[in-house]
Parts: C-alpha cells; structure tokens; sequence
C-alpha cells in the first residue's frame, strides 16, 4: 500500500473519502423502509419473468367438466 505522506493532500482525502462511502455502503441499506424493498424485489422479479405464468386451459376444462356433471345429473334426477 502506498503511504499518504508520498500523495499530495487533496488525492489522500479524496481517497478516504472513497473508502469512507464504501465502507458505508457495505452496512447501509438501499431501502427505506420496507415498502421500498418489497416494490424493489417485486419489479426484480417481474423482469425475471417469474410471475408470467404460461395460461393453462386445464382448470377452464375441469370446470366445464364439472358444470356439465351437474347439468347432466339434474336432468336425470329432476
């Protein structure tokens, strides 16, 4: 590591500075709050793709099916 005595001032200050603004960024957190999180990891996720599900027409199907079930079963007891 180079020693501070050998820089000019204003690039030793400049440097604390830097690792003063990394040092607390590592602590720090991004978020205010815990909306400000949720909204963050929500849209994360979003431009992942996770909550864009592929439409299945199963459940469509199976209540069709059980409509006509009842409907077919009304007419034969009714």
């Amino acid at each position: 590591m180079e020693s501070i005595r050998t820089r000019n001032p204003q690039a030793a200050l400049m440097s604390l500075e830097a690792d003063a603004a990394s040092t607390r960024g590592g602590f720090a957190c991004m978020f205010s709050n815990s909306h400000e999180y949720e909204t963050a990891l929500i849209a994360e996720r979003r431009a992942q793709g996770r909550y864009s599900q592929p439409t299945r027409r199963w459940p469509m199907l199976l209540l069709i099916g059980a409509m006509l079930v009842v409907f077919v079963t009304g007419l034969m007891f009714g």
